[in-house]
């Protein structure tokens, strides 16, 4: 069982960071940078052209061993090694769980139930491969010849965030005069605003559902049929419309050539697919070119991830921070903040990734934890955020993590910018670390020529606790090779917090109730049937929602 019987929060190494955290709850940061001229150099890890410094964390030799003892107590090391090995890690759905196949560049056996599962991932990527070359190359054209430049993206969750977020890094690599467009929210307006801007003889559909039944989906995916019947007929679906789904009866029930449904399996969760035929968006973006380096980059940190000793293995080291925050100084939230404009959708597609994966209250042994699991994640672009949540994370009455990510060269090197962006961020992680004690603005007040009562009434305003931490990732370029490292860093390092937490972070089963009771409500809100299953805050406003809409 990939369970382990013993609470972790009983372990010995659990109760030794508890000790040890009481400890460093009175160190200060830049004390111990005072002391160590060397501490950025001992807590910084480099992989091809990313580097990770950690040393703006509360963390010393002895914390940092105490981590590295958790992690072994929970078994971390066995755990990755089932993974790769294509055990069934996902319990309670029996599923094995293996994103890390769909990019295994040696193309070395992966096994489930005995079956070598890596040629049928090597054929749909090839198809993928010929089909968004012909889209880009207009070999594969709508019902009217003309060429495909309109690509609709309809999925949601895993099937909308990983793709849209993808796709928007890798912007710069967009094949000339294609344009890209996302719709998953069931609201109508989403599918109202995109078809608003687009034509129906260059519009290309990709219906993204593992099992062509989810509703958001679908319903929008007819709501896209209809428009597209009513401008060009019904022999236009097949020309028009493409599916990423195993279920080839509704797919072709739905007027897709099965030709053009690209298949994937049970083994890739929803929030780890972007790297199969759900990223088809991105190959007929980007060019399959970079798809494939995409998949090349996250191939690096996977070999990293299983082969690197603790110490110096990236995702590892960056889980066993956030569970040393999470449960050692009871701190609930973590921002990721981009200092990159292609990178505006990567909190959203973490938040996904981080809080479905791990936002869980029953351990693997089937018993309710005691202790806490996932932080809730939030972020945005820089320098955008510094204007908006940053007082807080300065000034607030408890500090919030941080992960700083930024890219030493812009795609868009224009006069000063990205030297300024650049001194943003590292200015911010400096100062989150460092500071300002109330003397030190007192003595600042005092050079700008301010009176003593002016000094004594804004010195403790103008002053910040420092001892705020957070981790600074650079990389060279974000290209998609980097972006590829990235976000299999962002995978693995939840995977290891969910080992430490003795969680599944495969399933989603949280996702499934709100959806159960709104298949109830709908009749309700169509026709005049009422229910008794209802707490009265719910039966008054359906009545009140039935009026108004009368």
């Amino acid at each position: 069982m990939f369970g382990r019987s013993k609470e972790i929060n009983k372990s010995t190494a659990w109760k030794r960071l508890e000790s040890q955290a009481k400890k460093m709850r009175k160190i200060q940061m830049r004390d111990m940078f005072d002391k160590d001229p060397k501490r950025a150099e001992k807590y910084t890890l480099k992989l091809d052209n990313m580097v990770l410094d950690f040393s703006k964390n509360i963390i010393d030799d002895k914390t940092f061993e105490c981590l590295l003892k958790l992690a072994k107590q929970a078994k971390v090391k066995q755990k990755i090694e089932q993974m790769f090995a294509g055990d069934k890690i996902n319990i309670t759905e029996n599923r094995a769980v293996l994103h890390i196949a769909l990019r295994n560049k040696d193309n070395t056996p992966i096994y489930v139930d005995g079956k070598n599962v890596m040629p049928e991932i090597n054929n749909v990527l090839a198809k993928i491969k010929s089909f968004s070359e012909a889209v880009r190359l207009g070999k594969f054209k709508g019902h009217t010849g003309k060429k495909l430049t309109n690509i609709v993206n309809i999925g949601i969750g895993g099937s909308d965030l990983g793709p849209k977020m993808a796709v928007e890094a890798l912007r710069k690599y967009w094949g000339k005069g294609i344009n890209c467009y996302f719709i998953s929210n069931i609201d109508g307006t989403a599918c109202a605003e995109v078809l608003s801007k687009l034509d129906p003889e260059t519009t290309l559909f990709i219906v993204c559902s593992k099992t062509f039944t989810t509703i958001e989906t679908l319903t929008n995916a007819k709501t896209c049929r209809h428009w597209l019947v009513d401008a060009l007929g019904e022999p236009a679906v097949s020309k028009h419309f493409v599916a990423v789904s195993t279920n080839a009866k509704e797919v072709e029930k739905f007027g897709i050539d099965t030709e053009n449904m690209f298949e994937f399996w049970d083994f890739v969760g929803g929030r780890y697919s972007m790297w199969s035929a759900i990223g088809l968006i991105i190959a007929i973006a980007a060019g399959y070119d970079n798809f494939e380096k995409m998949l090349a980059g996250a191939n690096a940190m996977d070999k990293h991830f299983l082969n690197s000793e603790a110490d110096k293995n990236i995702p590892l080291i960056l889980a066993l921070i956030s569970v040393w925050y999470n449960n050692f100084f009871n701190v609930r939230n973590h921002a990721v903040v981009a200092y990159d404009q292609y990178l505006t959708y990567l909190p959203a597609y973490l938040q996904q990734l981080v809080m479905e994966s791990n936002g869980k209250f029953v351990n693997l042994d089937n018993k309710f934890i005691n202790y806490q699991t996932s932080p809730v994640i939030f972020g945005g672009a820089g320098t955008d955020v510094q204007h908006s949540f940053f007082q807080m994370i300065h000034q607030g009455t408890s500090f919030v993590p941080c992960d700083f990510i930024v890219p030493a060269i812009s795609h868009n090197e224009v006069g000063e910018h990205h030297e300024i962006l650049l001194a943003n961020v590292l200015a911010q992680s400096e100062a989150l670390m460092k500071g300002k004690t109330v003397a030190e603005a007192a003595s600042e007040l005092k050079s700008a020529g301010k009176s003593v009562d002016e000094i004594n009434r804004l010195k403790k305003y103008k002053s910040f606790k420092g001892n705020r931490p957070s981790n600074t990732i650079i990389f060279k370029k974000i290209d998609a090779y980097a972006l590829g490292m990235l976000v299999a860093m962002y995978e693995h390092k939840t995977f290891v917090e969910g080992v430490i937490w003795n969680i599944d972070s495969f399933d989603q089963m949280g996702v499934e109730l709100g959806k159960q009771m709104a298949l109830k409500i709908l009749p309700e809100l169509q026709g005049s049937r009422e229910s008794k299953d209802h707490d009265s805050s719910t039966k008054a406003l359906i009545k009140m929602i039935k009026k108004m809409r009368k």
